[in-house]
């Protein structure tokens, strides 16, 4: 039952203040690597992020609208005349109320028409007089840009 008492300034229950200084420097590889890691990751997903109808787009030099704030609703016209609201397939005379209802009766709503390069002329004049007669005001077509190499080279340049 003894107890060991030990002089002040003995030092063995003291810690020194010099040890334990704070370290000045952060080591940022490890966040670098994440960051480049993520950013590869979404530069590969982006792409596909896109709407799922496949559809081969005309090619014109027109410049491309500026982007707003509000998501366009996408309706796409595929070669054989079918018609697909987003990813959804859909019949001529239920576009109008299926657009209706997913902008939530909003005939403000912008709505991107993309159609087949080789559909008929007169499929896409349907879909486009439906939509006016539904009361849709902000209708655009959408076209692809020509690539750099293929400048110069469409039938209507010779």
């Amino acid at each position: 039952m003894g107890a060991l008492i030990q002089p002040p300034g003995s030092g063995s229950g003291r810690r020194r203040r010099s040890a334990y200084r704070p370290m000045a420097e952060i080591n940022v590889t490890p966040f670098v690597d994440v960051m480049l890691v993520l950013l590869i990751v979404f530069m590969v997903t982006a792409p596909l992020l896109t709407v799922g109808v496949p559809v081969d787009l005309p090619q014109t030099r027109a410049r491309a609208l500026p982007t707003q704030d509000d998501q366009p609703l996408i309706v796409s016209v595929r070669q054989d005349g079918t018609i697909f609201v987003l990813e959804s397939a859909v019949e001529l005379e239920n576009m109008a109320a299926l657009l209706m209802a997913v902008s939530e009766q909003n005939p403000d709503a912008r709505i991107f028409v993309r159609g087949d390069r080789n559909i008929n002329y007169g499929r896409m004049m349907e879909v486009m007089g439906a939509l006016n007669a539904a009361g849709f005001t902000r209708v655009a077509l959408v076209a692809e840009l020509p690539s750099p190499g293929t400048a110069g080279n469409s039938a209507e340049d010779r």
